[in-house]
């Protein structure tokens, strides 16, 4: 009769396996139900009301050799089809327009629901820094909105 082993791995094999298996949900219900920071105060920016929601508290990361910080918005119903394109961005002076027009960062895209976006910014914004908004409709217009970037 071969003799039986009680080693460690012999006695904990199946509950370390059950463990790999529930695991998978865990991170499943992470993703489904995230946290995020709380939103930024609403505001009237010409004709859209928006409100903005960092998805982090975390600094700006490098996107694509960019410094970037995310942010979701959500606009008033019926306000995402009146826009031509939108753009955010983190400095102490409001961009000019053309700036974004040459590169795909800092576009808002996204659905009716929410719209995301890789703001631009510096590495560490710093506390005179706002959050710009630049909304340009089908007629032409632009309309322009910031928010005071948080002291830490």
């Amino acid at each position: 009769m071969a003799q039986r082993s009680d080693s460690w791995w012999q006695r904990n094999k199946f509950k370390l396996n059950a463990l790999v298996l529930i695991l998978p949900f865990w991170f499943l219900y992470e993703a489904m139900n995230p946290v995020f920071p709380p939103s930024w105060p609403t505001q009237k920016i010409g004709a859209f009301e928006v409100t903005p929601t960092p998805l982090t508290l975390d600094a700006p990361y490098q996107h694509h050799g960019d410094w970037v910080k995310d942010f979701s918005l959500q606009f008033c119903e019926g306000c995402v089809a009146n826009i031509r394109q939108a753009y955010m961005a983190i400095a102490a002076e409001q961009p000019a327009i053309e700036e974004f027009a040459e590169a795909d960062l800092s576009i808002l895209h996204g659905s009716s629901f929410a719209q995301h976006v890789h703001a631009k910014a510096t590495a560490q914004p710093k506390a005179g820094d706002k959050v710009w908004l630049l909304i340009e409709d089908w007629q032409g217009q632009l309309h322009v909105g910031s928010w005071d970037w948080p002291q830490s």
